[in-house]
C-alpha cells in the first residue's frame, strides 16, 4: 500500500498556519516554502509524515516536521497534533534594551540612541 500524501497547501491550511487555503497556495507558489530544504513552487506538491517544512509566518520563520496528515481542518488543539516544532519559541524582533517595551521612544531617547550609534573617531 502506498504511503499517504496530501497537497502542501491543503496541509498548511489544515494545520492552521494560514487562514485560507488560497493564502497557503500563494505562499507556496511565491517560493516562500521549503520542503526538506528544497524550495517548492507548486501548491500541489505532495507531502507526508516525516517531511520538514520551512516557511515564514508573520515575522518569524517556522520549521516544522509533519507528524501526520489531517482528515479535516479541525480546532486548534487538533491541528497542533499534525506537526512538531523543530525551533522553539523565538522573539519576533530583537528587543531594544534601552526602552524595555515602553512603546515609542521619546525625542530625548532617540537623541541618546543616535549618539550611541555614531562612530567614534
Amino acid at each position: 500500500m502506498a504511503e499517504a500524501k496530501l497537497r502542501i497547501d491543503k496541509w498548511l491550511w489544515q494545520a492552521r498556519f494560514f487562514k485560507t487555503r488560497s493564502l497557503a497556495a500563494k505562499q507556496v507558489s511565491g517560493g516562500h516554502v521549503r520542503l526538506n530544504g528544497n524550495r517548492v513552487l507548486k501548491p500541489a506538491q505532495a507531502v507526508g509524515p516525516g517531511d520538514i517544512l520551512t516557511f515564514p509566518q508573520g515575522r518569524i520563520v517556522r520549521v516544522v516536521r509533519i507528524e501526520k496528515l489531517g482528515e479535516r481542518r479541525g480546532p486548534a488543539p487538533e491541528a497542533q497534533t499534525l506537526y512538531s516544532d523543530l525551533i522553539e519559541k523565538q522573539d519576533t524582533l530583537p528587543r531594544n534594551p534601552g526602552f524595555e517595551g515602553k512603546g515609542r521612544p521619546t525625542k530625548k531617547d532617540r537623541r541618546a540612541l543616535d549618539l550611541s550609534r555614531t562612530p567614534k573617531g
